[in-house]
């Protein structure tokens, strides 16, 4: 359910639970990791790194023969990318070859063992 504003009035915030205080939240490992992997640059050569990966083993153009599909059967005029990404998003992730996954696992590994010294 959502909440519809007054004109006349700001929002009302949401209550707040008693744990709470004024503080920042510290970054968890993972955000750590982000930021770091982001700072570095690293994050952009490993997306670059996948793409290439994702072309060379046939999966790119597996998602488009999908996608492709997926239009003919219902329509070119019925389909938004929402649905498009609704549908492929599944398979995409679960046709990814273990091989690519195993090789960022690796990099990303041998990134954060480089900035830990």
């Amino acid at each position: 359910m959502s909440r519809r504003h007054s004109v006349n009035r700001p929002p009302t915030p949401d209550v707040r639970d008693d744990d709470e205080d004024d503080r920042p939240k510290e970054p968890t490992l993972l955000e750590i990791v982000n930021i770091k992997l982001i700072e570095s640059g690293e994050k952009e050569r490993l997306m670059e790194l996948v793409r290439e990966r994702l072309v060379e083993c046939g999966w790119k153009d597996e998602m488009r023969a999908l996608c492709r599909a997926f239009i003919k059967k219902n329509g070119r005029e019925n389909v938004t990318v929402d649905d498009l990404v609704r549908a492929i998003t599944p398979k995409g992730r679960a046709s990814i070859p273990d091989s690519v996954k195993a090789e960022l696992l690796q990099k990303i590994r041998t990134f954060l063992v480089s900035v830990a010294h």
